[in-house]
């Protein structure tokens, strides 16, 4: 790694950015673009999410509030847990002296903040003895965190071992080179059967062993009742959100996405989290009731689903050139969250989740079935086109959201897509859904530049009559 780079601390980064960019929320034009002159590094991220209104500022201000929680674990006498986007973070806030690193959301920060990426974060892991052909979401924040630029990680706890076996192996691997406690929830091999459910709830209670046995605290079900509704709240206007994604135009900003779900794997549970989906929620009625599109220039020309990630390099180059294209952004799988009243369920009883605050058991089982249905976890644990798994999910959002087509985008180390995609494209051509695979790396840009992707894009839409 690169010397100069080890004088950075990468939480305390993150938090003085988002704190600044906090600030700015009550700024005028004029001052923001001054601003911006001077800080070239971010501007690629702050200045479109800011443009975003009232929702930009709590969006800062609540990742300013998780690093610093981060920053300052040790001092207030809470232990780090290193996890994963598709574990529910809601569960470590019933526990007073736990911090969440979602190692994902690191490093699409990191690449959408500023120039350098997370490249030497990543090659690091490599100089370590880590695969360099894993998944590059978790290998650039982990790399920063394995050099000791980051918060000192007391534990690792995620979900969906053997679903992603790249990011099953870097948490294991983040593990046994920090010498710290490990646990990883298997992941359920279907949904609907009682005895997958019984196994997955006794697995979850393990889990809760493990975080209590290395923190010395039991669970305050007070407070875990008290995250679960709020949770609750969240999934009811997540899915009013997603229910309104249904108009035509589209009235919800296609940024929306990111931010929520980036919100989502860090804040779940959290009361600034439901504050910044009901400001998104006011603007995105006022757009529905006034039969407004989500896009800055109003004008909706073609729909599309992502079936699987966004792309996150240099700030956000994709969400810009939907909007400059007049594209509305349908989401993609991480959008999405399957909890009962989502309005794209296939309504198989057991493919959904609901969230009991009965009694301590029936939380548990909440947040069991709540890991279940995480992304991947629910939609790319086997064959793709087996029961409430890729292609259904996506052939059911397609349609839901009347997309005009799907798009692609990933890591090269993501075995588990790769493996599938091309007979996933075939089989949503043959539904009617034009289907174009990005060949880049979502987080790297060094596998492909953002230009030769969106040269391709342009090649598609354009050949294919899309636009």
């Amino acid at each position: 790694m690169r010397p100069e780079l080890k004088e950075y601390n990468l939480d305390k980064l993150f938090a003085a950015t988002f704190r600044v960019a906090r600030n700015l929320g009550s700024s005028t034009p004029g001052e923001i673009k001054n601003v911006l002159k001077y800080t070239p590094y971010v501007s690629g991220l702050l200045e479109p999410v800011l443009a975003t209104g009232q929702p930009a500022v709590t969006f800062f201000d609540l990742f300013n509030d998780y690093y610093s929680n981060i920053i300052n674990a040790r001092e207030n006498g809470k232990r780090v847990v290193m996890t994963t986007f598709c574990f529910d973070p809601s569960v470590f806030y019933a526990i007073d002296n736990l911090a969440p690193v979602t190692l994902e959301i690191g490093t699409a920060l990191t690449s959408m903040l500023w120039k350098r990426g997370s490249a030497d974060f990543m090659d690091y892991c490599t100089e370590l003895g880590f695969s360099e052909t894993g998944c590059s979401s978790q290998r650039g924040a982990m790399g920063a965190y394995l050099a000791g630029l980051g918060a000192e990680i007391n534990l690792v706890a995620l979900n969906m071992g053997g679903v992603c076996d790249t990011n099953a192996n870097a948490y294991n691997f983040a593990a046994q080179y920090l010498d710290i406690p490990y646990y990883g929830l298997d992941y359920p091999s279907e949904l609907t059967t009682e005895e997958v459910r019984e196994y997955h709830h006794k697995d979850y209670r393990e889990l809760i062993n493990f975080l209590q046995e290395n923190t010395g605290c039991k669970f305050d079900i007070d407070r875990l009742r008290e995250v679960l509704e709020e949770k609750k709240k969240q999934d009811a206007l997540m899915s009013e959100i997603d229910e309104m994604q249904r108009l035509v135009p589209n009235p919800v900003p296609g940024i929306y996405h990111i931010m929520i779900y980036a919100a989502r794997y860090t804040y779940s549970g959290k009361k600034k989290f439901t504050k910044l989906l009901e400001e998104m929620t006011e603007i995105v009625r006022y757009n529905a009731v006034n039969g407004r599109s989500g896009l800055k220039n109003g004008v909706e020309k073609n729909r599309t689903f992502l079936v699987y990630i966004d792309n996150y390099a240099l700030g956000i180059s994709m969400f810009e050139w939907f909007e400059k294209k007049g594209i509305s952004h349908m989401g993609n799988i991480l959008s999405r969250t399957f909890n009962e009243a989502a309005p794209y369920t296939t309504g198989v009883p057991g493919t959904t989740y609901q969230i009991d605050t009965t009694s301590l058991d029936t939380m548990i089982d909440s947040l069991a079935d709540i890991n279940a249905r995480m992304p991947m976890t629910r939609t790319i644990r086997g064959p793709y086109d087996a029961p409430n798994m890729w292609l259904e999910d996506s052939l059911s959002l397609a349609k839901q959201y009347s997309a005009d087509c799907c798009l692609y985008n990933g890591t090269p180390g993501c075995r588990n897509t790769w493996s599938n995609i091309k007979l996933l494209s075939r089989d949503l051509e043959a539904m009617g859904y034009p289907t174009h695979i990005a060949h880049a790396d979502s987080f790297d840009t060094r596998v492909e530049t953002w230009e030769a992707t969106q040269t391709r894009l342009e090649e598609f839409y354009q050949i294919r009559g899309l636009l």
